[in-house]
């Protein structure tokens, strides 16, 4: 029997938003010896919209049911099939085929998980089952990697990692073309993510909203999430099982957080940092994939 079955999604309808009139600025505390206040980061990267795309986008996805498991530490994980997407947006959309399933979490990783693997929470705003931020690209490696060492995991043969930006995207869209995983209107937003309109800037306890149409909550908002890619431009074809680009050191991050707005949230929107960025990163989490071979 065939577990898997490729899911071909088409280009995405691109919001038209002024980015420069609808990303909040935070004023930054500057008193000695206090965390200062959160400063948005770089806006994401623009692109140009495509008028008409063919066919039509999904409006109303269908919620499928992928197996599920859990580990050793209580991390949910959905098994993602391969398939074809089409990623990125406008100018920048592209084929992309994923030809090898993954497992991805199914929420960000919570501070209690975070402290249970790695002994500290550095997040800012404390809930146990809040998303963890205030975490760098390269402290999220280091979870995975001592995640993947605890007895139990390699006892089960599990390796964890960053998902890959193409693996993020598909997971997010599951199998929508839209701008976001539920459809194209923002004021359903709220529905599905916590962002600038409804987080009272800060981040709320995972699995607060509804999930996508294959079983993942809080794509859209609440904490942007690490990708283990490199950031570069996107190719001009069809490509398999993007990486990123070896030569850059910037890494991406996806899904928008509790102060963005909604164009940011968007299932194509992307940003890039430094690996060791964390000093104002109180909207800097990630979740968690393994390959289904657990390698």
């Amino acid at each position: 029997m065939h577990l898997f079955k490729s899911v071909v999604v088409c280009v995405v309808v691109v919001c038209g938003c002024d980015r420069s009139q609808t990303t909040p600025v935070v004023a930054t505390n500057n008193t000695p010896g206090v965390d200062p206040s959160p400063v948005p980061p770089p806006s994401v990267e623009p692109s140009t919209p495509i008028p008409n795309p063919t066919p039509a986008a999904t409006d109303n996805p269908t919620p499928v049911e992928l197996p599920a498991s859990t580990n050793s530490i209580g991390m949910e994980f959905k098994l993602i099939p391969a398939g074809k997407f089409i990623m990125g947006e406008g100018d920048q959309a592209h084929e992309v085929t994923l030809t090898k399933p993954f497992k991805m979490g199914v929420h960000e990783v919570t501070q209690s998980q975070y402290e249970q693997v790695m002994g500290v929470n550095p997040s800012k705003f404390k809930g146990a089952n809040n998303p963890v931020e205030k975490v760098s690209w390269t402290e999220a490696v280091e979870f995975c990697r001592t995640l993947s060492e605890l007895p139990a995991e390699k006892a089960a043969g599990n390796v964890y990692r960053l998902p890959t930006e193409a693996e993020w995207e598909y997971a997010c869209r599951a199998g929508t073309t839209t701008k976001f995983s539920f459809g194209d209107d923002e004021s359903d937003l709220g529905d599905y993510g916590w962002y600038g309109d409804n987080a009272s800037y800060e981040t709320h306890a995972v699995g607060g909203k509804l999930p996508n149409a294959w079983g993942l909550y809080d794509m859209h908002g609440n904490v942007w999430e690490w990708c283990q890619d490199s950031f570069g431009d996107y190719p001009s074809g069809a490509v398999t099982d993007p990486t990123g680009p070896a030569s850059i050191s910037d890494r991406v991050y996806r899904g928008g957080s509790w102060f963005y707005p909604a164009v940011d949230c968007r299932s194509a929107a992307r940003i890039r940092d430094w690996p060791s960025f964390r000093f104002y990163s109180f909207s800097f989490g990630f979740r968690v994939s393994l390959s289904a071979s657990g390698k």
